[in-house]
């Protein structure tokens, strides 16, 4: 393996100036609720709110705000992501059977969140997507409070309108202008406006993120989400038109994202790199995303696919492309990612926007032990006995003899006193 170019710096470290900043937000939220909430908006957003709940006649006017085919392509995105979560929903199923002991009946129920608080993220541009996949994969798996949260957008002194029109499309129960660690904190303690919730959802900036890791435990959280990724692998078959704006569709999102090429062919990531620089003048975000492929891109040369394959397994990138000649042989062999793209016209975007998967996704190589976003993110699995005074019976002198091993004789007598006569 050959190291092409290394990324120049860590895209995401914690500090505890982050930390001790996102605990005394956290702080003023408990203690002064909405009027924090009012507060804060207007230092970090520099607008002006009166109230933090979004009311029916605010999302009307966001209707009017919107055009009608931009309209027509949330609905049509909102319908594939609603079909592919109703799809997953079907895969995961109760369970209630009757043990080999006499007696002994048992299983486990599937029990959705009762509330769940959806943080959409903005930034330069507003992120309607973001409001489809946590709201609508929420109501699939029948969580019956759904509320939906972002911070005001400049030039509307709300949330922005395309994302307004998305949250209701999805079908969220309310509606928060609010943003930051303030809102996190918002969810997890509740104020006289915004409901407590069990379990937050959506990625954020680094303090979203941090506030997520303070609050856990209090509340349920998806994940810690860091910046955006993408790995790509591609050997000589690859188009490097293709590669080069992959690599740059992802290092766009952020100064922070990271974008990473494996291949097999020296010649494709020469023609990969001459193709990024001819593409990066002909994008808005162009300045953007050169600058965070400078900063954080990775180029490997590799000996051979398999360890292409190892490399990518060991990364865990969020999104992982798969750009060769048997792609389905080496999808098969791809083990940690968040979301894959298998196939040269399979481009992350499309699992972005539209193509029905989820877009949350584990970073920071956390997709080694943990998923993306769907249905079972908001429903417990809950286990259950049925014990007759026979199943206790049956089951009682192994019970009491690990209770005693373990010394717990209290476990112990709570059988004895039920069997003997």
């Amino acid at each position: 393996m050959k190291v092409i170019k290394k990324a120049d710096k860590k895209t995401y470290e914690r500090s505890k100036d982050l930390t001790n900043i996102v605990a005394d937000i956290i702080d003023e939220v408990r203690q002064h609720g909405d009027e924090t909430l009012i507060a804060l908006t207007k230092k970090f957003d520099g607008i002006d709110i009166e109230k933090v709940k979004v009311e029916g006649w605010q999302i009307e006017k966001a209707y009017e705000q919107v055009s009608e085919e931009t309209i027509l392509h949330i609905k049509f995105a909102a319908k594939q992501i609603k079909y592919f979560a109703e799809e997953q929903l079907k895969c995961i199923q109760p369970l209630n059977l009757m043990s080999e002991i006499g007696g002994l009946e048992i299983g486990h129920r599937l029990i959705p969140v009762e509330k769940c608080g959806c943080y959409i993220p903005s930034g330069r541009y507003p992120l309607p997507s973001s409001a489809l996949m946590s709201v609508i994969v929420a109501k699939v798996a029948g969580v019956k409070h759904v509320a939906a949260c972002s911070p005001p957008f400049a030039g509307f002194g709300m949330i922005h309108p395309t994302v307004l029109v998305a949250m209701d499309i999805a079908g969220a129960d309310e509606i928060y202008c609010m943003g930051g660690a303030q809102a996190i904190a918002a969810y997890a303690y509740g104020t006289e406006t915004v409901t407590k919730v069990d379990l937050i959802v959506g990625p954020g900036n680094k303090y979203v993120t941090e506030a997520k890791r303070q609050v856990l435990g209090d509340v349920g959280i998806d994940s810690l989400a860091g910046p955006s990724e993408v790995l790509i692998i591609a050997d000589e078959t690859a188009n490097p038109t293709f590669i080069a704006i992959d690599l740059l569709a992802q290092a766009e999102h952020d100064p922070n994202a990271k974008s990473i090429l494996v291949s097999t062919s020296e010649e494709i990531i020469e023609k990969s790199m001459t193709e990024l620089e001819r593409l990066i003048p002909t994008l808005p975000t162009g300045q953007i995303a050169h600058q965070a492929w400078l900063d954080n891109g990775d180029i490997f040369l590799v000996d051979n696919i398999e360890e292409a394959i190892k490399m990518s397994n060991e990364i865990a990138p969020e999104h992982l492309e798969v750009h060769v000649a048997n792609e389905r042989e080496v999808a098969q062999k791809l083990l940690n990612y968040g979301s894959l793209f298998v196939g040269h016209y399979a481009s992350v975007a499309l699992g972005d926007f539209v193509s029905g998967t989820n877009h949350i996704l584990p970073t920071m190589s956390t997709a080694r032990f943990a998923s993306g976003v769907w249905v079972g993110t908001f429903i417990k699995t809950s286990f259950h006995q049925f014990v007759s005074q026979e199943g206790c019976k049956n089951l009682a002198v192994p019970c009491m003899h690990f209770a005693e091993i373990e010394g717990l004789y209290a476990h112990r007598d709570s059988i004895r006193l039920r069997v003997e006569k």
